[in-house]
């Protein structure tokens, strides 16, 4: 009996401690989640597309906060920026993983809607960067201020026209929020002055490289540019900007006619120092990439964020592209951030 009542005592203290530890456990909250632990901060950072150079940047910049902030960052996107149904796919994805929250840059402003609202229905708060979505069912939205960045290049090619003259825009795709409005601040630039004319702006290039060379061509044959006709070229992101280049060197026109494009690449930059450029318009992806991640972080965090943050624009020259602070927003650090994979 004694042997029965000494086990007994021994198992009834053992149940005892397991039972405290247990409630220790949950009083404490000590899971990876509630603790803030980096593993337990997944943020999915979803991108327009994977292969330009902008994105590369966008990329270091959302790993350079995962590190500094102690978080997760799953970078993950379309290849091609036309591939509309892989970034929903990507969101709904994501939601379903139960990711602490979607940094997402939307291809169309209209068709990610349902997808975000799911999102953040289901408890994944979304931050919006670099182009609109429609609606208010996100966290922040942080990009470049486009319009305004726009009406630098008009306002700039009105000067290098001296207020007259013929020019064309070759737009990038339909649904893009980001570059619409660039092309609408340009108009807008160039409409102050009255001796200035709009020979073409309703052509759109697509999504690469290769579809806008080849809207490119066909929009310096339509508007006899090779014969004086055309004064101006504006175009509104990386690939319209090198498929225009591309086509005005194949044409003989490179340095002949101004152009002011958008975004940075080493070819670009190159065709600025060469003269086949007058200018760029240069944006900070990689700010734009760290600060994405940094508010869904604060908020995350339960702290308050701004609605919009404006991530900046510079107008490059030739005669500027030199200056220090340029230097670093045409030709940033990636290898510091993405190594090999940069």
């Amino acid at each position: 009996m004694q042997r029965r009542e000494f086990g007994t005592v021994v198992l009834a203290n053992l149940a005892s401690v397991l039972v405290a530890q247990a409630c220790k456990k949950e009083s404490s909250g000590a899971t990876p989640e509630s603790s803030g632990k980096s593993a337990a901060t997944r943020i999915a950072v979803i991108p327009k597309g994977t292969t330009h150079e902008f994105w590369k940047s966008v990329h270091a910049g959302a790993v350079k906060a995962s590190r500094e902030l102690g978080v997760d960052v799953i970078w993950k996107g379309p290849l091609k920026e036309d591939d509309l149904k892989s970034q929903i796919d990507l969101v709904q994805s994501f939601t379903a993983q139960g990711v602490s929250g979607i940094a997402l840059a939307p291809l169309n402003d209209k068709a990610l809607v349902a997808a975000v609202r799911g999102a953040q229905r289901a408890g994944v708060p979304v931050v919006i960067f670099d182009s609109a979505l429609s609606g208010d069912d996100f966290v922040s939205f942080v990009a470049t201020d486009n319009q305004a960045a726009g009406r630098k290049a008009g306002q700039h090619m009105a000067r290098l026209l001296g207020g007259k003259g013929r020019v064309i825009v070759l737009r990038y795709q339909e649904g893009s929020a980001s570059t619409r409005a660039r092309e609408d601040g340009f108009l807008e630039a160039v409409g102050q002055h009255r001796e200035i004319q709009v020979e073409s702006a309703n052509q759109y290039a697509g999504a690469t490289t290769e579809s806008a060379h080849a809207a490119s061509e066909s929009l310096l044959l339509g508007t006899a540019a090779a014969k004086g006709n055309v004064n101006g070229i504006f175009t509104p992101n990386e690939s319209t900007t090198f498929g225009m280049l591309l086509a005005l060197e194949k044409a003989g026109l490179a340095g002949k006619i101004p152009f002011v494009g958008f975004d940075a690449s080493e070819k670009l930059v190159a065709g600025v120092r060469a003269g086949h450029l007058a200018a760029l318009i240069v944006q900070d992806p990689l700010h734009m990439g760290y600060l994405a991640v940094k508010t869904l972080r604060q908020h995350l965090l339960g702290q308050k964020v701004a609605k919009l943050s404006d991530t900046g624009s510079n107008l490059v020259t030739r005669a500027t592209m030199d200056e220090p602070a340029i230097k670093a927003l045409l030709a940033p650090d990636l290898e510091r951030w993405l190594g090999e994979a940069g």
